[in-house]
C-alpha cells in the first residue's frame, strides 16, 4: 500500500485480466488540455469516468472544463486537493460539491466517476461521485442543483476541455481510460470491478460496448499523432468520432504508466527540494540556485533486481543519484548542506561514489568517469546480491559493484532510487524508472519482461554473471518484489 508517497511492494495487487496499455502525461507549466465543440446533447445527464494520478498536491488541476458562455459553465477540478464540482448557470451559483477526503497520494491511481442527473427528485441522487468504486457520501460542501437545471456540458457549441480550463489550471499528471457519457447517469460498476481475488483491490474493465450519447467518447490514447482526428492523441475510439484537439501535448507525453501497470516517478511529498520544480509527470526536475535538492522513488524494493535512467540535461556541477535505504530526505538530520548527508551509495558528477553516513559524512568507495550535460546514467539496484552498479551512457563503469551491505542496518528494509544535486545552483534532470525519455513511437529498449522504455540496456554482465534489471512498476514488483 501507498504510505507517505511511496507505494511498497504488494500494493500492485494480482494483475488485471483487462489490460490498459496507454495514458497521458499533462503538464501544467505547458497549458497540456484537450477540447472538444460539441453538438446539442442532453441538458440533464451525463457521466465522466477517468483513471488518474495526480503528481501534484495542494494545486487546482482540472479534469473536465464545460463552457458555454461567461454565466453558463461548469467544472470538475481537483481544488486543495479535494473533488470539487461547481456549476454556474446565468451568472449564478447552481451546485457546489466538495468532497472532504482529499487525494493527495502521487505514487496512487484514483478511479474517479462523476454522475450527473438534475431530474433527480432528491436532490443528493443529481450529482454523486465515486472514487475506486465506492461513493463519496462525506463532503464539506453539498449544495446541489434545482431540479432539471443545465448541466452545461452538452449545449450545442458548447467548449468541452478535458484536463484544462480553456487554456489555465490545466491537470498536473496522467489520465487513462477517459470516458464521457451524453444521457445517462452511470455508477462505477460501468467501468470497473472490484478482483474477485483481492476484493479491495478495484480494476478497469472493458468499456468499449458502452451507449456513448451524441456528444460521448472514450479516449484510450492509443494513437501517436497529435491532430484532431482518429491517429491523433484525443482519438474517440467509441466510435463516434468525437475526436478531441489536442492543445500542447505531444507524442512524448504518452506513455504506459498506466492504471493496470504502474511506474514509480519522483516523489512529490519526499519535498527535499528547497524549491525546486517537478513537471512532466514528476519525472523532470528543476532544482533551486539557492540550496540542494534531493528526492526518492515513489516506490520502495526489499529484493529483486531495478533499474532506472537519470539524464542530466543542464546545470552540470553537482549532481548526484543513487540508492537510499532512508524513506525520506526531508528531515534536518540529514542537514542541508555537503555532500552526501542522507545513508546512501551514490555516483557524484565529480566520478567519485560515496556512501554517506546520515549525518554530514562519507566515504569514497570508487572512482568512475565523471558525467555532466548530456550524460545518462545508469543506476542498477541488486538486492539480492546486495549491489549497487552505475553506467555512464550504457558503459557499466564497474562489473564488481558496490556493496549495499552497510545500508542494511540504516533504514527499514526498504530501498529507493534517489536523484538530485548536492549543492547550490540550478540544474535540471529527467528520471526514467521505465516510463521513458522519449515517445513511445521510437524505439526503446525494455527490460526481460516487455516493460519499460530505456535509452540503454538494464541487463549487465557484473562479478562474472549476467544479470537481468527491470523497471519500476507493479507488473514487475508483482512478480520480482
Amino acid at each position: 500500500m501507498p504510505i507517505n508517497g511511496f507505494l511498497y511492494p504488494g500494493a500492485s495487487g494480482p494483475p488485471s485480466a483487462y489490460e490498459v496499455a496507454n495514458s497521458l502525461r499533462f503538464n501544467d507549466g505547458s497549458s497540456e488540455q484537450l477540447s472538444i465543440v460539441t453538438s446539442a446533447g442532453s441538458d440533464y445527464k451525463a457521466t465522466f469516468s477517468a483513471w488518474v494520478k495526480k503528481t501534484t498536491v495542494g494545486v487546482e488541476s482540472f479534469l473536465l472544463y464545460g463552457y458555454y458562455n461567461s454565466n453558463n459553465k461548469h467544472v470538475l477540478n481537483f481544488y486543495q486537493d479535494q473533488i470539487y464540482i461547481n456549476l454556474i448557470v446565468g451568472a449564478s451559483t447552481a451546485a457546489t460539491v466538495v468532497t472532504n477526503r482529499v487525494f493527495r497520494d502521487p505514487s496512487a491511481w484514483y478511479h474517479i466517476v462523476v454522475a450527473w442527473d438534475t431530474t433527480q427528485g432528491t436532490a443528493s441522487d443529481r450529482i454523486k461521485v465515486y472514487v475506486n468504486g465506492v461513493q463519496e457520501t462525506s463532503f464539506g460542501t453539498a449544495n446541489y442543483p434545482n431540479q432539471n437545471t443545465n448541466i452545461q456540458f452538452n449545449r450545442n457549441t458548447n467548449g468541452n476541455y478535458v484536463g484544462g480550463q480553456a487554456g489555465s489550471n490545466t491537470f498536473d499528471g496522467y489520465m487513462s481510460e477517459v470516458v464521457y457519457i451524453d444521457g445517462s447517469a452511470l455508477d462505477p460498476t460501468s467501468f470497473g470491478e472490484f478482483d474477485s481475488n483481492s476484493p479491495n483491490i478495484w480494476k478497469p474493465i472493458d468499456v468499449s460496448g458502452l451507449t456513448f450519447g451524441t456528444n460521448g467518447f472514450y479516449l484510450e490514447f492509443k494513437q501517436s499523432g497529435t491532430s484532431q482526428n482518429s491517429s491523433g492523441l484525443g482519438a474517440d475510439t467509441s466510435g463516434n468520432d468525437n475526436h478531441l484537439a489536442v492543445h500542447n501535448l505531444t507524442a512524448t507525453d504518452q506513455t504506459t504508466d498506466t492504471c493496470t501497470n504502474n511506474f514509480a516517478t519522483i516523489n512529490a511529498l519526499d519535498n527535499y527540494w528547497a524549491g525546486a520544480t517537478l513537471e512532466e509527470g514528476n519525472t523532470k526536475v528543476t532544482t533551486g540556485s539557492s540550496n540542494e535538492a534531493m528526492s526518492t522513488s515513489t516506490f520502495a524494493m526489499t529484493q529483486g533486481k531495478w533499474y532506472m535512467e537519470v539524464d542530466n540535461i543542464s546545470g552540470a556541477g553537482a549532481q548526484i543519484c543513487g540508492i537510499t535505504p532512508t524513506p525520506s530526505f526531508q528531515t534536518s538530520s540529514h542537514g542541508k548542506s555537503g555532500d552526501v548527508t542522507p545513508h546512501t551509495v551514490s555516483y557524484i558528477q565529480s566520478g567519485k561514489v560515496q556512501e554517506g553516513n546520515g549525518s554530514g559524512g562519507q566515504t569514497d568507495l570508487a572512482t568512475y568517469s565523471s558525467y555532466g550535460n548530456g550524460n545518462i546514467i545508469g543506476i542498477y539496484m541488486d538486492l539480492d546480491n546486495m549491489k549497487a552498479y552505475f553506467s555512464k551512457d550504457g558503459s557499466l563503469q564497474s562489473s564488481t559493484g558496490i556493496d549495499l551491505e552497510p545500508l542494511a542496518s540504516n533504514g527499514t528494509g526498504h530501498y529507493m532510487f534517489f536523484a538530485g544535486d548536492n549543492n547550490a545552483g540550478s540544474r535540471v534532470f529527467e528520471a526514467n524508472f521505465g516510463n521513458g525519455f522519449q515517445s513511445l513511437a521510437n524505439a526503446a529498449v525494455t527490460d526481460d519482461n516487455g516493460y519499460g522504455a530505456f535509452e540503454y540496456s538494464p541487463n549487465i554482465t557484473g562479478d562474472g554473471s549476467a544479470k537481468s534489471f527491470y523497471s519500476c512498476c507493479t507488473k514487475n514488483l508483482s512478480e520480482f518484489g
